[in-house]
C-alpha cells in the first residue's frame, strides 16, 4: 500500500545502508510492519487474529519438526513412537502437547479470523484476493489437521482415516480409484501413513507461502477498518510501528496465558480417549468422531441420510461438506450491498447474529455428538439454514436493505461527527433522503 504520506526508508547506519543497497530486506520489513506502513487508526482488537494466526503457523512448525525427528511413519511402531515421544525424549512430552494443543488454538484463532471477515465484509473489492488466498489456508489448514490426527495411529487416527477417505468413494466412476490411490491400498496402512506423514510435513510450508501471498495482497489495498470506509488522508492512519505492534503484542500476551493454561493444566481436554489406544482394524469404535474443528463440517456431511432420485444420501454429504466451504469463494459477488461493515447494516446485523452464528454453533455440536436423533434433524436445519443464508438471505439483504449513514472518514468516526460530512443526515439534500448512502 503506497501513500503519499508514508516515511521512506533512509538507514542512518552505513551497514544498513550498505544491505539495503545490495539486498533490500531492511526496506521491506520498514514498509511491511514499520512506519512506512500506514493502518487506519481505529483497528479494533478483532485485527490482532492475524498476527495470532501467524504465530500460531509457526509454533506448529517449529514443534512439528522437533516431532518428526522421533516419529516414526510406520504401522507397527506409529503408535509406540509417539509414546517414546511422550515418555523418553527429553521435554517430548512438552513438544507433542503444544503442537496438538498448538492445532486447537490455530484453528480458535482462524474461526474468529473468518467470522470478523464474514462480519465486516472483508472480502469485498478491491480486497477480493486476500479473502481468496485466506480461503485457500483454510482448506491447506484443514488438509493438514486431518493428516497430522492420523499419525499417532490410536484408534481414532486409524478410524478417521478409514471414514474420511471412504467418503471419496461415493463420487460415481473415479471415486473407488481415488480412494486407493489415497491410501496406497484398500485400507489404511503403512502406505497410507506415510504418504500422510510426508505431506502433513511439507504442507505447512506450503501455507507459509499461501500466507506470504496473503499479506502481500493486504497491503496493496491496506487494511480495512470497522467502518469499511476507506483511508482519505494521513489523519486516518497512524503507523504500524510502534502503535500495532505493541497492541498485537499485548493481544499475543493475553493469547499465550489462555495457551500455556491449557497446555499445562487440561492438555487432553480436547483431545478423545480411544486415541490412547492402539490401532485395532478389528475392533471399531462405538462412536467415531473427528478433531472438534472438523465438527460442523462433519454434521453437514451426516446431515443426508435419505437418497435423492439417483443421487445417492452419501454422494450429497460429500458434495455439502465440501460446497460449505467453497461457498466462501463466491461471498464477494454474493453479497452486493455498497456498505461493507456489518456496524451500518441493520438487517444483515440481525441475520448473521440470529441466524448464522446459531447456526454454526448448532453445527459445532452435533458434528461431535452421536449419529442419532434429535442431532441429525438439528443438523439438517441448521445446514439448510447455512448455505440459505450465503445463497439466498445475503444476496437478498444486500438488495434492500437500507444501511445506516456512513462516517464521512474514519477520523469522524474517532474523534466526533463532521457537520460537512457528505453522508451526514444534515447534509443529504430533502428530495433525495430516502436514497441509499454511497458506496464506502
Amino acid at each position: 500500500m503506497s501513500f503519499p504520506w508514508a516515511k521512506e526508508y533512509q538507514p542512518s547506519h552505513p551497514t544498513m545502508r550498505w544491505l539495503d543497497e545490495k539486498l533490500p530486506l531492511p526496506r521491506l520489513v520498514y514498509n511491511a510492519i514499520g512506519a512506512g506502513y500506514p493502518v487506519p487508526r481505529n483497528l479494533n482488537y478483532f485485527w490482532n487474529f492475524g498476527v495470532l494466526a501467524g504465530f500460531c503457523l509457526m509454533l506448529q512448525i517449529v514443534t512439528g519438526i522437533i516431532l518428526a525427528m522421533h516419529y516414526a511413519p510406520n504401522a507397527l511402531v506409529a503408535f509406540d513412537s509417539t509414546e517414546h515421544i511422550m515418555r523418553d525424549v527429553n521435554w517430548g512430552w512438552m513438544m507433542r502437547y503444544a503442537h496438538a494443543n498448538g492445532a486447537s488454538a490455530f484453528f480458535v484463532v482462524v474461526y474468529i479470523h473468518i467470522f470478523r471477515g464474514l462480519f465486516f465484509s472483508s472480502y469485498k473489492a478491491p480486497r477480493e484476493m486476500i479473502w481468496l488466498l485466506g480461503v485457500v489456508i483454510f482448506l491447506l489448514m484443514m488438509a493438514t489437521a486431518f493428516m497430522g490426527y492420523v499419525l499417532p495411529w490410536g484408534q481414532m487416527s486409524f478410524w478417521g482415516a478409514k471414514v474420511i477417505t471412504g467418503l471419496f468413494s461415493a463420487i460415481p466412476l473415479v471415486g473407488e480409484p481415488l480412494q486407493t490411490w489415497l491410501l496406497g491400498g484398500f485400507a489404511p496402512d503403512n502406505a497410507a501413513l506415510n504418504r500422510f506423514f510426508s505431506l502433513h510435513y511439507l504442507l505447512p510450508f506450503v501455507i507459509a507461502g499461501v500466507v506470504i501471498l496473503h499479506i502481500w495482497a493486504l497491503h496493496i489495498p491496506g487494511s480495512s477498518n470497522p467502518t469499511g470506509v476507506e483511508v482519505k488522508t494521513a489523519a486516518d492512519t497512524v503507523p504500524f510501528h510502534p502503535y500495532y505492534t505493541a497492541k498485537d503484542g499485548f493481544g499475543l500476551g493475553v493469547f499465550l496465558i489462555l495457551y500455556c493454561a491449557v497446555l499445562f493444566f487440561a492438555p487432553n481436554a480436547l483431545g478423545h480417549p480411544d486415541n490412547y489406544i492402539p490401532a485395532n482394524p478389528m475392533s471399531t469404535p462405538a462412536h467415531i468422531v473427528p478433531e472438534w474443528y472438523f465438527w460442523p463440517f462433519y454434521a453437514i456431511l451426516r446431515a443426508f441420510t435419505q437418497d435423492f432420485l439417483f443421487i445417492p444420501a452419501k454422494l450429497m454429504g460429500v458434495i455439502a461438506m465440501f460446497a460449505s466451504i467453497l461457498v466462501w469463494f463466491f461471498l464477494p459477488w454474493l453479497d452486493r450491498s455498497p456498505v461493507r461493515s456489518g456496524i451500518y447494516r441493520p438487517l444483515f446485523r440481525k441475520f448473521f447474529w440470529f441466524g448464522l452464528i446459531p447456526a454454526m454453533a448448532v453445527l459445532f455440536y452435533c458434528g461431535g455428538a452421536p449419529a442419532e436423533e434429535p442431532f441429525v434433524m438439528l443438523s439438517q436445519i441448521a445446514s439448510l439454514y447455512y448455505f440459505a443464508h450465503f445463497l439466498i438471505i445475503l444476496p437478498i439483504v444486500s438488495a434492500i436493505e437500507r444501511p445506516d449513514p456512513l462516517p464521512y472518514s474514519i477520523t469522524e468516526k474517532v474523534l466526533g461527527e463532521d457537520e460537512n460530512s457528505a453522508l451526514a443526515p444534515s447534509a443529504v439534500p430533502v428530495e433525495k433522503s430516502d436514497a441509499a448512502p454511497a458506496a464506502s
